[in-house]
């Protein structure tokens, strides 16, 4: 590690917890980040100053002007640019020393699937159900790591799928797809812009602590943020043995 790099991650280096090998252990990383929006902003943004090696980040949208007001990795030239390459832009400005691989087009479960089997952890910071649930097909048959976030309005939430664990429940024990439609986007409810910061960033503390193993475990346990109260609750869960996923 050079003399600039060192300085850089000095802050990490003093933790004991990281110190110079863990730091080096994260610039080997490769994460995957799916959706560039409010969510995928924070974590992007921590996980590359953080020294992150590699980060796929995918996301087919365009950068809209309604995005602005939360989805902090761009600004208002990035307007009507893919989100994977804006986000691109911002990340090699905030961290020139890491690589940043955009996808910016539509990608089915096969494809999603290849590009996961070369990374890490997985963050999930998409906007809907259904992405929710392929996302958590694709970690539990690959075995890897799931970072879960969603935020809505005033409330977000953050739940952890550890692959690697057998034991560790899946996002289909906690949300049994109903195959109903009750999705609820933040075109149509509204989302106060801090909370997808909260809940991204936290995201990108619960990756880092999968790629060190450090600290306490978030398995079966699902975070619950209420900004208006400021109040955060926690729910546990274990897995469910008819769990048509991972049963």
């Amino acid at each position: 590690m050079k003399d600039e790099t060192l300085i850089r991650y000095s802050r990490h280096i003093l933790l004991p917890e990281i110190d110079y090998s863990g730091q080096n252990k994260l610039t080997a990383s490769h994460v995957l980040i799916i959706g560039a929006g409010g969510l995928g902003s924070p974590a992007a943004i921590y996980l590359a100053a953080s020294g992150i090696g590699k980060i796929t980040i995918c996301d087919f949208d365009k950068v809209d002007i309604s995005n602005l007001q939360r989805q902090i990795l761009h600004q208002d030239e990035s307007i009507n640019l893919n989100k994977a390459v804006s986000a691109k832009k911002t990340l090699t400005k905030t961290n020139p020393h890491i690589q940043i691989i955009p996808v910016e087009k539509k990608l089915n479960v096969r494809e999603v699937k290849n590009l996961a089997n070369d990374v890490d952890v997985i963050l999930d910071c998409s906007d809907n159900f259904e992405t929710r649930y392929r996302l958590n097909e694709i970690a539990f048959s690959l075995k890897k790591p799931l970072v879960s976030g969603a935020a809505i309005q005033f409330d977000g939430q953050v739940s952890i799928y550890d692959f690697r664990d057998n034991k560790t429940p899946c996002y289909q024990c906690l949300f049994p797809d109903s195959s109903i439609d009750s999705e609820q986007r933040c075109s149509d409810h509204g989302v106060l812009s801090p909370v997808v910061g909260v809940i991204g960033s936290i995201q990108a503390v619960e990756t880092i602590k999968l790629l060190l193993n450090i600290g306490a475990s978030s398995i079966g346990k699902l975070l619950i943020y209420d900004a208006k109260n400021m109040h955060w609750s926690e729910i546990k869960f274990k897995k469910d043995p008819k769990c048509r996923v991972c049963a």
